[in-house]
């Protein structure tokens, strides 16, 4: 798995899992459950992990609907 973006947005990451759900591309929402560690104050980024072969399927996903700038180097 290599990370295709990582936000403290819940709203994004929501969008995000839903559009990688939609065009059924392996990922999942690591770091998820650190807010305990945070005190659900959404200090720590959660990250979109996707499959290797997927990547640029998935770049290209969040590029068409504008969230370029939200992928990782």
């Amino acid at each position: 798995m290599i990370e295709l973006m990582r936000s403290n947005d819940a709203v994004l990451i929501s969008f995000v899992d839903a559009l990688l759900k939609d065009a059924e591309i392996g990922h999942f929402v690591a770091d998820a459950h650190m807010s305990i560690l945070d005190g659900s104050i959404g200090v720590l980024p959660r990250r979109i992990m996707v499959e290797a072969d997927r990547l640029d399927q998935a770049r290209r996903l969040l590029r068409d609907a504008e969230l370029g700038h939200e992928l990782s180097r």
